[in-house]
């Protein structure tokens, strides 16, 4: 597959979505692998990380690409996290297909759910979530590895401001608000940028009630 950035960006974003979702794993598994599946509290999909390395020099050629063609880097964190948002939408259907996830009932279960099985489904790692103690509506997701920068050893001259991976963080937005939850996802530390982590910060911006599961006697 030609991997060059020309022929990524020739038809614009709506070219880039449709190779996006169609580098999806294929989660069919008869039996072979029994370490693939995951019954702890969700149904996981077995990972698939040719994908995965396919995904991530697909978006490396693509960053590179915007940096050439937007001098702001502003500019590029904006297209990146629209493009995400734009997966995001879409990618929820296959999401909930494929994890037969139940119904979460707080903020809390949301973030784990988006930890242990979506970022495993799709990048094949799980962070840790951290939760602010002053709100019940902000998380953090700690990345101890980052697919994303698997090739990656710095920002380009120039670019402090960039944040290579704010595509995530559309993505994870726009899947949110596909099942009616409007959140506020931004990168609070990137290591990158130097810092010793790498955080995605997620605020609900809706107040939601935590009921308690009640046992059947």
């Amino acid at each position: 597959m030609n991997l060059q950035a020309s022929w990524l960006l020739r038809d614009s974003q709506p070219m880039w979505e449709k190779d996006m979702m169609a580098i999806k794993p294929w989660w069919v598994v008869k039996g072979q692998d029994k370490k693939a599946r995951n019954y702890r509290r969700w149904k996981i999909p077995p990972y698939l990380p040719n994908n995965r390395d396919l995904f991530v020099l697909t978006y490396g050629a693509l960053v590179a690409q915007l940096c050439k063609d937007y001098e702001k880097d502003e500019d590029v964190n904006n297209y990146l996290d629209k493009m995400g948002y734009g997966i995001g939408i879409r990618l929820v259907e296959d999401f909930l297909a494929r994890s037969c996830v139940k119904k979460c009932h707080s903020y809390s279960e949301i973030a784990d759910l988006i930890a242990q099985v979506a970022f495993k489904m799709y990048l094949g790692i799980t962070p840790s979530v951290t939760r602010n103690e002053s709100s019940r509506n902000e998380f953090s997701l700690i990345l101890d590895k980052n697919p994303l920068v698997e090739f990656v050893e710095e920002l380009p001259a120039g670019r402090s401001s960039l944040c290579y991976c704010n595509l995530l963080c559309g993505v994870i937005r726009g899947a949110l608000e596909m099942i009616h939850l409007t959140a506020d996802v931004t990168f609070l530390q990137d290591r990158l940028k130097g810092d010793k982590v790498t955080e995605i910060g997620i605020t609900f911006l809706k107040k939601l009630e935590e009921k308690k599961c009640r046992r059947k006697k």
